[in-house]
C-alpha cells in the first residue's frame, strides 16, 4: 500500500503520532492535511478514547494517517519506536508530562538517536511548574485563563464557550511551532523541544481582553453579546430570530441610525460618542431592539448591507453548512471511510494556491498498516508474527 500523500506540501517530513483526545491530533491534523506522512501509534490493546472510534470527533480528528499498533512498555516495542524516530522528523505527544521520561522517549532520549527530531509537547498547564501534574481538559483551562469569567452573562455565572477552543488552539499553535522548527532545522540542522499547552492557548485567544488587564489592570467582565468597548455591537431580536450588528465609530452610528429611521438616537446626549455608548449599553440595546424586533432578519440583513453596516444572521449548524458562502468555500468535504461508507469531515480551513491541503483518506482503522510500517523497516514477516504473538505490536 503506498503512503498517504494529502499534499505535496509536506510529503518528504515523517511524524509519529502518539496523541489522544484532541489537542495533539488537533496539530497533527494540519501536518496530515498538507501531506506529512504520519504514523498514528496506539496502544496493542483497545482503549479508552473519549468516545467511538467510529464517531464525528474521532474521524474529524484522524484522517489521513497510517495507523499501527506498538507496546511502548516493552524493550522490543521500544526498540521499534526508536527506530522509527531515526527515520522521523517530528514526534508528537500529550501525556502528562512525566510520562514520556518515564516510556524513555523524552526529548533528549530521542535527540541520542536522531539529532534532528522536534518532539512536540502539549500539555493541559506546562511541562514543569505548580500544575505540572494536573489533569488538564480544555474546561479546566477556559476556566484558569479566564475565558470562562468573559463569556456569557453576568447574571449565568461564568460560561465555558460551546466549543473546545483551549485544546483546538493549542493544537494549531503547537502546529506552527512545528513548521517554525522545521523552518530552523534548515539552517541548523538541529531539532528542538516544541511545547504548547492549554492555559496559555486559552490566554492566547482572550488577546485585547488579556492585554487590557496586563497593560492598563482592566479586569474585563461578561458582557453577553455586546461588544466589550464598541457598542451597538450585539445580538439583536428581528421578528423572527436574531442578527449580529456591528457598529463602531461615529461615521458607522450616523449610518446605522439613518439605516434604521432612528435619527432621534444620534440627538441623545449620552449616544454622541463611543464611551458613552459603551457605558449607556443597556439602553442602547433596548431601544434597538425596539426597532429591530418590526422585520425579519433577512429583512434587515438587506437593508443594512445596502448601507453598507456589517451584520449577519446567527445559525444553527444545518444553516451554517447551508449556507452558499460556507458551500462555497468548501467547509466541508467527502471522504470515504471503509465501514462508515462516505461521510463528510470539516476541509482544511488554511488553503495554499499551488500545493492544497486535501481530505484524502479517512481515519484509518487501528493498527491498519503496522505490518506495512515494520517492514519499511527492514522486518521479515516471520519477525512481525513473532511480535503479534508476543503482544509487541
Amino acid at each position: 500500500m503506498p503512503k498517504i500523500s494529502a499534499s505535496s506540501a509536506l510529503s518528504r517530513f515523517r511524524v509519529l503520532d502518539l496523541s489522544r483526545v484532541r489537542a495533539g491530533p488537533a496539530c497533527v491534523r494540519q501536518l496530515a492535511d498538507f501531506g506529512a506522512d504520519v504514523i498514528k501509534i496506539e496502544n496493542v490493546n483497545p482503549e479508552d478514547l473519549a468516545g467511538p472510534r467510529e464517531g464525528p470527533d474521532f474521524q474529524n480528528l484522524h484522517r489521513n494517517k497510517r495507523s499501527m499498533t506498538l507496546n511502548l512498555k516493552s524493550q522490543e516495542g521500544l526498540k521499534i519506536f526508536m527506530d522509527l524516530v531515526k527515520t522521523a522528523d517530528v514526534v508528537v505527544e500529550n501525556y502528562r508530562p512525566d510520562v514520556k521520561f518515564r516510556l524513555g522517549i523524552d526529548y533528549e532520549s530521542l535527540r541520542a538517536v536522531n539529532p534532528r527530531i522536534i518532539l512536540t509537547s502539549i500539555s493541559g498547564f506546562g511541562q514543569d511548574g505548580p500544575y505540572e501534574r494536573r489533569p488538564g481538559f480544555d474546561q479546566l483551562a477556559q476556566g484558569l485563563c479566564g475565558l470562562m469569567s468573559v463569556t456569557g452573562n453576568d447574571s449565568d455565572g461564568p460560561m465555558r464557550v460551546g466549543a473546545a477552543v483551549a485544546d483546538v488552539a493549542a493544537g494549531f499553535l503547537a502546529a506552527m511551532g512545528v513548521l517554525t522548527a522545521l523552518l530552523e532545522r534548515e539552517t541548523s540542522g538541529q531539532g528542538q523541544w516544541v511545547q504548547s499547552n492549554l492555559l496559555q492557548a486559552g490566554l492566547a485567544l482572550l488577546d485585547f481582553q488579556a492585554a487590557r488587564y496586563t497593560i492598563a489592570g482592566e479586569v474585563a467582565k461578561q458582557m453577553g453579546n455586546d461588544h466589550p468597548t464598541f457598542m451597538p455591537t450585539s445580538a439583536y431580536k428581528t421578528s423572527d430570530g436574531y442578527i449580529n450588528i456591528a457598529v463602531s465609530g461615529l461615521g458607522m452610528w450616523e449610518k446605522f441610525c439613518a439605516s434604521i429611521n432612528r435619527p432621534d438616537l444620534l440627538e441623545d446626549e449620552q449616544f454622541q460618542t463611543g464611551p458613552g455608548r459603551s457605558r449607556g449599553r443597556v439602553r442602547l440595546n433596548a431601544e434597538i431592539n425596539q426597532t429591530v424586533s418590526t422585520k425579519t432578519t433577512a429583512e434587515w440583513m438587506a437593508i443594512l448591507l445596502d448601507d453598507d453596516i456589517p451584520c449577519g444572521p446567527i445559525y444553527s449548524m444545518d444553516q451554517v453548512f447551508a449556507d452558499p458562502q460556507v458551500k462555497h468555500l468548501g467547509a466541508s468535504a467527502p471522504v470515504h471511510h471503509p465501514e462508515l461508507g462516505e461521510i463528510n469531515l470539516l476541509n482544511q480551513p488554511v488553503k495554499l494556491s499551488r500545493t492544497p491541503a486535501n481530505l484524502k483518506t479517512a481515519s484509518p482503522l487501528r493498527g491498519v498498516h503496522t505490518n506495512e510500517i515494520l517492514e519499511e523497516l527492514g522486518l521479515s514477516q516471520t519477525t512481525i508474527d513473532r511480535f503479534v504473538a508476543e503482544g509487541i505490536v
